[in-house]
């Protein structure tokens, strides 16, 4: 289980000499500090299942439909040439083929990802992945706070929506390497365009992720997630003190591998799930299995999972061939199954998708409704 990461900020490691910094040249967007859910002791003893259920906890189910506005008036008013080069940075993406998928509606209250624009603020993601659904409703849960038709904007489009699918800031992966010059790194970005406070610089650049929480064991510099660094903020590697880092800002190879691995294309057609009859199957962590449901009458129906694994359920109704969420359950860490109860109706489609955190002691997990 990862240590819990509300420790002093202040804190420093062993000491490096640090240079004279001037202030970033590029402003940087922000997240909000955030701390991994508790778990009990007895899923703390078990390291593999811990890592599973921190490592999935934030990733949505494939299949999902992510719902997208524009706020159009007050503070976070989004201008028009700014939402078209954030509509552009879904569609990059999506244009990788993967399971997930965005649609942009016309209300704030139909949105899951409700996006501002704000110059005053700067940008920032309140939440990573599926935690934007505890974001109040009256609040942005993404906000732009610069131009994104430059170059660097663009890539920063495309960094905001990494967030909302669950991806991490690259920096601060653990197996990065990377040492820093702390005061440097404080200095230089308490001053504009930042102007960050301490707490906001050391969540955001020096405090490094769990091992838990990041994905393979290696760093990607090219990744639409990694910040572009001045020189003299990084001690180690050694190659990035005098040239700092500049990466590409467009999606890399181990970007794409990193969304494909959690979103791959969706089957084209479903099995029909029976009521009555549980589907078994052998999942790994991660992996996922999709029913359709057909109801033959109308009434409240339970669908839930069976056995030993750690799962996420989540409930669609098949509007029109796009998937709308109804309901969902997490069993993730505790010791009950997944379930769900829903009035369901006639003569209409419903999908159950089922995500696998951690498998169980068995291997096998089942899936049924009555």
């Amino acid at each position: 289980m990862a240590r819990s990461r509300t420790r002093n900020y202040a804190k420093k490691s062993a000491v490096i000499k640090s240079p004279i910094v001037k202030a970033q040249a590029r402003p940087f967007c922000r997240n909000a500090p955030r701390v991994p859910p508790p778990l009990s002791p007895i899923v703390m003893g078990d390291p593999n299942r811990a890592r599973a259920i921190i490592g999935t906890r934030t990733k949505w189910v494939n299949g999902t439909v992510l719902h997208y506005c524009f706020y159009t008036a007050g503070h976070f008013a989004v201008p028009t040439t700014q939402a078209d080069a954030v509509r552009e940075a879904f569609k990059k993406w999506k244009a990788i083929g993967i399971g997930l998928d965005f649609k942009e509606v016309s209300q704030l209250s139909e949105a899951e990802v409700r996006i501002g624009y704000s110059t005053a603020d700067g940008s920032s993601a309140s939440s990573v992945g599926r935690d934007v659904l505890d974001v109040p409703a009256n609040e942005p849960t993404t906000v732009y706070g610069w131009d994104l038709t430059s170059h660097y904007g663009a890539g920063t489009a495309l960094h905001e929506i990494g967030h909302v699918m669950g991806m991490e800031h690259e920096h601060q992966n653990p197996f990065a390497g990377i040492k820093w010059h702390e005061d440097a790194v404080y200095q230089s970005l308490s001053a504009p365009p930042n102007s960050w406070d301490r707490q906001t610089i050391f969540h955001n650049i020096l405090e490094k992720l769990t091992p838990q929480q990041v994905q393979g064991s290696t760093w990607d510099p090219d990744s639409i997630m990694e910040y572009e660094f001045e020189a003299g903020l990084i001690a180690e590697p050694k190659r990035y003190e005098t040239d700092g880092i500049t990466p590409p800002a467009t999606l890399s190879a181990g970007d794409k591998t990193w969304v494909q691995k959690w979103y791959p294309p969706l089957q084209p057609t479903l099995a029909t799930l029976a009521p009555f009859q549980p589907a078994v199957a052998t999942l790994a962590a991660g992996q996922q299995m999709d029913y359709a449901i057909k109801p033959t009458a109308t009434r409240k129906y339970t669908v839930e999972t069976k056995g030993a694994s750690d799962t996420t359920l989540v409930l669609f109704e098949d509007v029109d061939g796009t998937s709308r969420y109804l309901t969902g359950d997490d069993d993730s860490g505790e010791e009950r199954n997944a379930k769900i109860t829903h009035r369901l109706f006639e003569g209409r489609s419903y999908i159950a998708r089922l995500r696998l955190v951690h498998p169980g002691p068995t291997g096998e997990t089942a899936l049924m409704y009555s």
